[in-house]
C-alpha cells in the first residue's frame, strides 16, 4: 500500500512539473537541431544519465565479482604450493 501512495505522489509531482515546464525549447548539437518541450528534454536527460550510471555500476560490480572469484589464488600462493 506504501508503495502505491509513493507512486501516487511521484506521478502528481511529475505531472505538475511538466505542466509548469511545457515551453518549448530548441536543442541545437553538432549539425542537428530540433525543438521540444522543456519538461521532456530535462526527462530525457536524466533518463540518459540513469541508463549510463547503471551501466558502469553494473560493469564496477562485475569486474569486482570476477576479481573475487579469480583472486583466491595469487602468485604468492602459487609459489608456497609449488615447493
Amino acid at each position: 500500500m506504501g508503495a502505491l501512495i509513493l507512486v501516487i505522489i511521484l506521478l502528481a509531482i511529475v505531472t505538475i512539473f511538466s505542466v509548469q515546464n511545457a515551453a518549448p525549447v530548441t536543442i541545437s548539437f553538432i549539425f542537428w537541431r530540433f525543438e521540444a518541450s522543456l519538461a521532456i528534454v530535462i526527462f530525457l536527460s536524466v533518463l540518459l544519465g540513469i541508463i549510463i550510471g547503471g551501466i558502469i555500476v553494473f560493469s564496477i560490480r562485475a569486474s569486482k565479482k570476477k576479481q573475487t572469484r579469480t583472486g583466491s589464488t595469487t602468485k604468492e600462493d602459487n609459489r608456497g604450493a609449488a615447493t
